[in-house]
C-alpha cells in the first residue's frame, strides 16, 4: 500500500509505535539520498538518516495529535536531516567526493536499481555519466547543492523546500537557478 503523507500523519497521531515503521519504510530511501548528497559518504549518510528517524520519533511522541495531523512529512523530515547533515558536516571538512557505487539503504548499488540498458556499451555510459554529475554535485557550493539537491535529486516542491529551509521560495528558486547554470558550465 502506497500512503500518502497526509493519511501516514493521521495514523501517526492516533497509533504512533504501530505506523511509525511505516513512515521509515516510506521514507528511508530519500532522507539517505539527501544526506548522501551532502554528505558525500554512505556510512554518514546512513547514520544521519538513522538519527532523523529517531528525533522525528521523539518529536512526534510529544506533539498533540492535531500538530502531528498537520505536519507536511516530506518537508520537515528533510529538515531534520539537512539540519543533521550540515551538523554532521562542519565536524569534518573537506566532504569526500560522493561515491554513486555505495550501496542504499536495500543494500543494491545505483546501477542495481536502474533499468536494464540495452547493453553493457549503455551501461558504462550511464555509469560514467552518474558518476560525472555525482561529482560536479558535490563540487557545488553549499547554497547551491542544497537547494538543488532537494528540488531535482529529492523531488520537493519549492513550498516544501521553504519549509524546509525556512528560506523564502523565490530565494530557493535563485539559488537552484544558479546551481543549475553552474552544473551545466561545468559539464
Amino acid at each position: 500500500m502506497v500512503w500518502m503523507d497526509d493519511d501516514l500523519a493521521a495514523a501517526l497521531a492516533t497509533d504512533l509505535d504501530g505506523s511509525f515503521e511505516v513512515l521509515v519504510r516510506t521514507h528511508e530511501d530519500r532522507l539517505f539520498s539527501i544526506a548522501l548528497r551532502l554528505l558525500g559518504d554512505a556510512r554518514d549518510a546512513e547514520e544521519v538518516a538513522q538519527d532523523a528517524f529517531v528525533r522525528a520519533y521523539r518529536a512526534i511522541s510529544s506533539y498533540e495529535p492535531e500538530r502531528v495531523r498537520a505536519l507536511r512529512l516530506r518537508a520537515w523530515l528533510a529538515a531534520i536531516v539537512v539540519n543533521l547533515a550540515r551538523n554532521r558536516a562542519t565536524r569534518r571538512r573537506p566532504p569526500p567526493s560522493v561515491s554513486i557505487d555505495e550501496p542504499g539503504p536495500d543494500g543494491r548499488s545505483p546501477d542495481e536499481r536502474l533499468p536494464v540498458p540495452d547493453g553493457p556499451q549503455l551501461t558504462v555510459e550511464r555509469r560514467e555519466g552518474a558518476v560525472h554529475w555525482a561529482r560536479l554535485l558535490a563540487d557545488l557550493p553549499d547554497r547551491y547543492r542544497l537547494p538543488v539537491v532537494l528540488r531535482h535529486v529529492d523531488g520537493l516542491s519549492f513550498a516544501e523546500m521553504s519549509a524546509a529551509l525556512e528560506r523564502p521560495e523565490g530565494t530557493l528558486k535563485a539559488q537552484v537557478h544558479r546551481g543549475l547554470a553552474m552544473l551545466r558550465a561545468a559539464h
